[in-house]
């Protein structure tokens, strides 16, 4: 009876956290397809249009391991109530901003809402879940997470058509508030009964070693390309070659954003099962394949139909990218280094959100768009090979 009541306690647990970060995703959804025709309005240039988003994860970059740092001290709850907080001034401000400077000081304050919510969330999963179910519970949240970028979308879409390419941020902010309102009430402070003094004698020393080893540089880089799909060819390439090549608004950009997140629901299930079953290597290589594939098609489409297939295939690889990862990082660190340990993969991810949308943007002014939509594919698809071969090689070192 005892044990049944612990694993109904844990379940709550997991199902609250799950239905926070399904509001603040959704808030974050809501922006997708109108940010970067929000910042085009200012007439710059593709490469500042990736700034704005590249300050986002700037400021997510540098909080990340303060946070995980804060969360070991401090306990999880002040990142869950204060991130979204940050977030919804950061998204207020986007919503007034008068000029391109002063868009991207709010996006750089809602980044570092951003890095603190989520930092503490997946630090928070990892304290309720069991070590060898992590991946599902990953795969837990990631699906409610999926259902926000999901719906976000279309939302953002509808309302920005009907009341202005403002509006979306306003209502993100909205969402931030009731996120952090939850969490002040139903998130519970899980430190207390996980933390235990530091079993190691250089704590520093231990956690320069892992950040060192191969498996946590082929992780980092997988994770670093994955993070650069998304934004910079999902969140900035793609929906401004729907709106060049295609003459697409934000409510036709917006569908199939939405569509396809809807598609994630149905990818997060079998990627767990793979993941348990198969192998963490073999899923995250076909996560890159798939994710660099999806890039190439999407460049290569003049049409409706390759476009949106391009987008289909791309979700394939970015879909079945989140168990994996986040359950072989939890395994390398131990918990008492668990708050900079997921710190720190929060930041490799981070570097290719900072690098990719300048970066690519960079290449589709002086380039083409074509070429900046091969680089990011070429990148991805080598990054899931190299991780294979690493860890398999680690492995067989290890035996």
């Amino acid at each position: 009876m005892f044990l049944l009541k612990t694993k109904l306690q844990e379940f709550e647990k997991l199902l609250v956290l799950c239905f926070a970060t399904f509001l603040v995703m959704a808030g974050q959804g809501v922006i997708g397809p109108v940010l970067p025709l929000y910042a085009k309005n200012f007439g710059v240039s593709a490469t500042v249009v990736g700034l704005t988003l590249t300050v986002f994860a700037l400021a997510r970059l540098i909080l990340n391991v303060p946070a995980g740092m804060i969360a070991d001290r401090f306990g999880r709850r002040i990142l869950l109530i204060g991130g979204p907080i940050l977030t919804s001034i950061g998204m207020f401000g986007s919503g007034f901003a008068g000029d391109i400077w002063s868009l991207l000081i709010w996006r750089f304050i809602a980044g570092g809402g951003s890095a603190f919510y989520m930092s503490g969330a997946l630090i928070y999963l990892i304290d309720i879940a069991p070590s060898d179910r992590r991946a599902r519970y990953v795969a837990t949240n990631q699906w409610a997470l999926s259902v926000g970028v999901a719906l976000g979308p279309g939302i953002g879409g509808l309302v920005a058509e009907r009341w202005g390419l403002a509006a979306p941020f306003h209502v993100v902010g909205v969402i931030a508030l009731v996120a952090a309102t939850y969490a002040i009430f139903r998130l519970p402070e899980t430190r207390n009964s996980t933390a235990r003094a530091s079993e190691s004698k250089n704590p520093v020393r231990d956690a320069a070693l892992i950040i060192r080893s191969a498996p946590f540089v082929a992780i980092a880089f997988v994770t670093g390309t994955i993070f650069m799909t998304r934004a910079g060819t999902r969140a900035t390439l793609v929906p401004l070659h729907a709106d060049d090549t295609l003459g697409w608004g934000p409510g036709e950009i917006g569908l199939v954003f939405t569509a396809t997140g809807i598609m994630t629901l149905f990818t997060l299930w079998p990627a767990t099962w793979a993941t348990e079953n198969i192998g963490r290597a073999s899923v995250i290589m076909f996560s890159g394949l798939a994710a660099a594939l999806g890039t190439l098609v999407i460049a290569a489409s003049s049409t409706p139909l390759w476009f949106v297939m391009g987008n289909i295939i791309l979700t394939l690889g970015t879909g079945t990218a989140g168990p994996a990862p986040a359950a072989f990082v939890a395994d390398l660190f131990p918990e008492e280094l668990r708050g900079l340990g997921i710190g720190l993969y929060r930041s490799a991810g981070d570097v290719g959100f900072v690098i990719g949308p300048p970066a690519l943007g960079w290449l589709s002014d002086n380039a083409s768009m074509s070429v900046a939509f091969q680089t990011a594919g070429c990148l991805v698809g080598v990054a899931g090979a190299c991780f294979v071969l690493i860890t398999r090689r680690s492995e067989r070192c290890a035996s």
